[in-house]
């Protein structure tokens, strides 16, 4: 079915559920007891929120933002709606936005502030959190013990009439009843996992109950014409609570959520997602891979990894997210996707949870790449770090001259609104993932974790992306076979334990480190990042701007721009106080690029169309501290913002040598930038070797820069290249590029 194509704003709206129920076997965060079904499929497994707190960082920053806007919010004003649906008295202001009370969709919001603050309290044991959700899960158990005295079925509980669910069966228009009730019903389960409250287990029962009763009666063509309307991650909270429970009931519930126009394709392996509203769509995604997770079906397994893949290949964005104007579009069609409607806040969300749980059954780096990806270049990015509230934006615009727009206190409640109290709240729980004694260590984002039982802790002190390096400091005893991910971006990755190397680092995988600790164990990881520059699907013209995992931002401050500006890759240099930072020359004129996540209150760029391109490598700057000889530097600059350095006459004194070159062992290219106002060579050695000479035409121009590649057998670790000419003056250099 083709979704409505009116505002997104009015438009249905799904979301996804919860952080804790996403992977409920066995470590729960949380008093509540263990899943009564542990999970099939599943190799491994996340750590309690208790158990992983953040140290002082950006994630932590934002996470504080929110948790001030927990303290701020009016749990009555929330409430207001219930109150008077169920017949009781309120005096509180009503809410605005999709909360107001002439709004369909009110009442979801609440179920995102118990997640969120269940998520809060789980982490950091601050009880005002938990006091404030146990105040909302009581209130709601008023209002549906009294809804019966309205006319309502046992069990019913929501912010609008029963009769809603009258006009869903009937095929008249309403906004998503089902997606409302999900998110209540994924905040109750959260508040009794994380929050250990039973009272939101009772609820949450008796509406799993009340959606049995209702859906029992419907034909299976009644019920899949239903399923046209959005309704949310109800095979998903259902399953979680089949797992929580082991209530045959709620898997058979949930199962009648199987959505079989999208689910069908996607089992087959097909692409029919075009046309589809797309955060409709990734919940019920959710529910096909816990469905798995509870039943063992394989079938499931597949529809999401498929669904996945397709997503990941030909309908995201550099910044890993994906849709424009809220719907898929024609596969691979990114470049003339470019709106100020891209990348839903609320997909990203639950493409994350997606990836989350096709790691625990199959855990490949690929999957965390994806996750870091997302979780820096959009996740992090959608909070104003200038409201003290936490405010986060709906769309990411990724036209050129986009900006970025947030929410408010009370009059925004959009679906970005409701996902942004749970997403700012829970980056603890894929920092580290465990099976047994085995020890994942998935993101770099400064955290200690304790792990539960074990005497151990594993402190990570890092501040990535500024720097690309991160060190882990073990506290207590013990055999743990540690598996640090070794991005796909990086080269020439160092695992360092003790201040001795480890062996080769291959990017894309996991390293392991598999030992008995002891206690003061320091393990030491450098992953140099250098630029990159990824294409548009359907235009090898038009790219973006990538630091390691870091999307670049050009930044234009008021100036807003009518069509991509054409970026000079070669002209861009880094600042050496702010390796984040560089600067560059676009059709614009002179452009300074910054990450996209700390991009904020200013018009922005993140497409280019691209001039002439550097080869992808690791970057280094010639400097005049390895000069030898007679060798001195130029006053005048080389592309990448440094000095030139020149050579005033030949012999084999005279030599530019780069110190601490990183590589894998084997062969590599390497390119050499220079400037030459007339025909010269160079020579090229590596860690005293023999060397290679290499014929260097003339530039043009003493100050424009040229490049010529050589292959270079490098060594594992670090590597020593020499450049010189013993026969004649060698040609000014300004830097390599070793891939």
């Amino acid at each position: 079915m083709r979704e409505p194509t009116f505002d997104r704003r009015l438009l249905f709206k799904a979301v996804g559920a919860l952080s804790a129920s996403a992977a409920l076997a066995p470590a729960l965060a949380g008093p509540a007891a263990a899943a009564t079904r542990p999970d099939i499929g599943v190799s491994v497994f996340p750590f309690p929120l208790s158990a992983v707190r953040l140290q002082a960082g950006p994630f932590l920053d934002n996470m504080n933002r929110q948790l001030a806007y927990f303290r701020f919010v009016d749990a009555d004003r929330l409430l207001h709606t219930f109150r008077l649906n169920a017949g009781l008295a309120s005096s509180a202001q009503p809410c605005g936005g999709w909360e107001s009370p002439t709004t369909e969709l009110r009442g979801h919001s609440t179920g995102h502030l118990l997640s969120g603050l269940a998520q809060a309290y789980a982490n950091t044991g601050d009880t005002a959190y938990k006091t404030k959700g146990d105040y909302l899960v009581n209130a709601l158990a008023a209002c549906q013990a009294a809804s019966p005295g309205r006319g309502f079925h046992t069990g019913y509980l929501s912010a609008f009439p029963e009769n809603f669910f009258d006009r869903l069966e009937s095929g008249q228009s309403v906004w998503a009843p089902y997606y409302t009730l999900h998110k209540i019903m994924a905040g109750l389960l959260d508040q009794y996992l994380l929050a250990g409250n039973q009272q939101a287990l009772d609820v949450l029962l008796r509406k799993a109950a009340w959606t049995k009763a209702r859906t029992d009666p419907l034909s299976v063509s009644q019920m899949q014409q239903a399923l046209r309307t959005e309704f949310g991650g109800m095979p998903e909270v259902l399953t979680n609570l089949y797992q929580v429970t082991g209530d045959a009931n709620h898997l058979t519930t949930a199962q009648r959520f199987d959505h079989a126009q999208i689910l069908d394709p996607l089992a087959a392996n097909q692409d029919r997602l075009s046309g589809f509203h797309a955060n409709t769509q990734i919940p019920k995604i959710l529910g096909a891979i816990r469905e798995y997770h509870a039943t063992g079906t394989t079938r499931y397994r597949d529809i999401a990894v498929n669904f996945w893949r397709i997503v990941l290949d030909h309908h995201s964005y550099v910044i890993g997210g994906n849709s424009n104007g809220e719907y898929f579009q024609t596969p691979d069609a990114i470049a003339s996707q470019l709106s100020d409607n891209t990348c839903e806040v609320c997909n990203t969300y639950n493409m994350l949870k997606l990836t989350r749980q096709l790691f625990f059954t199959n855990p490949v780096a690929e999957y965390m790449d994806y996750y870091e990806r997302a979780l820096f270049n959009q996740i992090l990015g959608e909070q104003d770090p200038n409201s003290s509230h936490g405010f986060v934006t709906y769309y990411t615009p990724l036209r050129a001259g986009g900006i970025k727009t947030y929410a408010n206190d009370y009059d925004d409640f959009t679906c970005d609104h409701g996902t942004g109290m749970e997403s700012q709240t829970k980056f603890a729980d894929s920092v580290y993932f465990s099976n047994g004694e085995t020890l994942y260590v998935n993101l770099f984002i400064a955290s200690v974790l304790t792990w539960p039982g074990r005497g151990i802790t594993v402190r990570q002190d890092t501040t990535f992306p500024t720097s690309s390096s991160t060190k882990l400091t073990i506290s207590g005893s013990g055999h743990i076979a540690l598996k640090i991910r070794i991005p796909k971006w990086t080269s020439g990755a160092v695992v360092k334990v003790n201040g001795a190397a480890q062996g080769t680092a291959t990017p894309g995988t996991y390293f392991t480190i598999d030992r008995t600790w002891a206690s003061g164990d320091v393990v030491d990881v450098s992953l140099p990042a250098s630029l990159t520059f990824p294409r548009a699907n359907d235009d090898a013209g038009v790219g973006a701007v990538k630091y390691g995992a870091i999307v670049l931002a050009g930044q234009y401050g008021s100036t807003n721009l009518s069509a991509l500006p054409t970026l000079q890759p070669g002209t861009l240099a880094q600042d050496p106080a702010n390796p984040l930072r560089f600067t560059g020359t676009a059709s614009t004129g002179a452009v300074t690029l910054l990450p996209f996540y700390a991009t904020h209150h200013q018009r922005y760029t993140v497409y280019w169309r691209m001039g002439s391109t550097p080869p992808a490598g690791t970057s280094y700057e010639a400097e005049a501290g390895t000069l030898g000889g007679q060798a001195a530097v130029r006053s005048s600059s080389g592309a990448s913002g440094g000095a030139l350095v020149g050579y005033v006459g030949g012999g084999s004194a005279n030599y530019l040598q780069f110190n601490g070159v990183n590589a894998t062992a084997g062969a590599h290219p390497v390119t050499l930038f220079y400037a030459s106002g007339e025909a010269r060579s160079l020579t090229v050695s590596v860690n005293g070797g023999a060397a290679v000479s290499v014929a260097t035409p003339g530039t043009g121009g003493w100050d424009t820069v040229g490049s010529v590649q050589v292959t270079l057998n490098l060594a594992a670790g670090a590597n020593t290249i020499r450049i010189g000419n013993p026969s004649g003056w060698a040609p000014d250099v300004d830097r390599i590029v070793v891939g």
